[in-house]
């Protein structure tokens, strides 16, 4: 029992040793590589380029093989953020970039001010090659759809929408070879499905866009927001009069009854400033039918703010007098 206690204190001592060599092997590593990275070097790397501010009606071929090897001087530490992910440089197409009819030029003679100005103070460009960039372009069609918003919009009891719903953006810019464009005539949304609404409606929707494998196709948008005014709602009632228009000179007509209740669905908010004046409803001689004994009602005006508006009844009955 007295060997086995022993042993476990030795090993318990060679162990607390070896962590203490660890630890000093560790802090020596650090050390050495802090000193290593506050050193000076002088680094070539290459940059992927990030097209900016490209004209619209132009289309960049070959994107992703546009590099830049720039040379730097610099402390390690500045180098050492290149290497976690590929870096990149930004030429902006508005700025210091001529053109010909098959490609943009760009040049370190007149693009140097620029690029310098994305590195830090204490990054110093040594060189960078190529010295000359052609970047080869199509010209592209431009056009703008209209976005159609897909809808299910179940609503709570006695809730409906204020006003109609509104998309913005309602329609997007779509830039691509016009053999591709000319055949889109409109863009619709991912359908929006929502249930037991009584709130406002505020949110945002993917827009389905046309198929892009080879990316020759760029969209204005991706999405777009929808929001709508929702209410509490009544119905409502009112008694309206009826005019016959058209009847012929020669002709003089009695028909009853003259005036037809009007249903209507309206928020509660606006119950009160609906009138019967808002409303006007016809028949007009010029639609009788041969042995008709009745005329045909319609309404022609309504307020706006006024839902599912309907007749009390659908025919008004009328005699020709001599």
């Amino acid at each position: 029992m007295m060997k086995q206690i022993q042993s476990k204190i030795v090993a318990s001592f060679r162990n607390k040793k070896i962590n203490v060599f660890l630890l000093f092997v560790l802090l020596s590593f650090v050390v050495l590589l802090f000193l290593k990275l506050s050193n000076t070097y002088t680094n070539t790397i290459t940059f992927k380029i990030n097209k900016i501010q490209v004209p619209e009606g132009h289309m960049v071929l070959n994107n992703d093989s546009h590099k830049l090897d720039i040379t730097l001087r610099t402390h390690g530490f500045n180098l050492l953020k290149y290497y976690f992910k590929e870096p990149e440089i930004t030429i902006d197409f508005s700025k210091n970039i001529s053109n010909t009819d098959m490609f943009y030029v760009w040049n370190k003679n007149q693009g140097y001010s620029e690029l310098n100005t994305q590195f830090p103070k204490d990054e110093e460009i040594v060189s960078m090659i190529p010295d000359t960039i052609k970047f080869r372009y199509d010209v592209n069609a431009v056009k703008k759809v209209p976005v159609k918003l897909k809808t299910k919009i179940q609503f709570f009891q006695g809730y409906d929408l204020l006003d109609s719903i509104q998309i913005n953006p309602d329609s997007i810019k779509i830039i691509g070879p016009e053999i591709l464009v000319s055949k889109i005539s409109f863009v619709e949304t991912d359908s929006l499905r929502l249930k037991d609404i009584k709130t406002d409606i505020h949110t945002s929707v993917p827009l389905k866009l046309p198929k892009n494998k080879n990316g020759n196709l760029k969209f204005s948008a991706n999405n777009t927001n929808i929001t709508a005014q929702v209410d509490k709602f009544t119905e409502g009632h009112v008694k309206v009069p009826v005019a016959v228009i058209n009847i012929p000179e020669n002709i003089t007509i009695k028909y009853f009854p003259k005036k037809v209740y009007v249903t209507y669905y309206t928020s509660l908010s606006n119950y009160n400033n609906i009138k019967e004046t808002d409303f006007q409803i016809v028949c007009d001689y010029n639609d009788i039918k041969s042995s008709s004994e009745y005329l045909v009602p319609k309404i022609i005006k309504k307020p706006g703010k006024a839902k599912h508006v309907k007749l009390s009844q659908e025919h008004i009955e009328f005699i020709i007098i001599e």
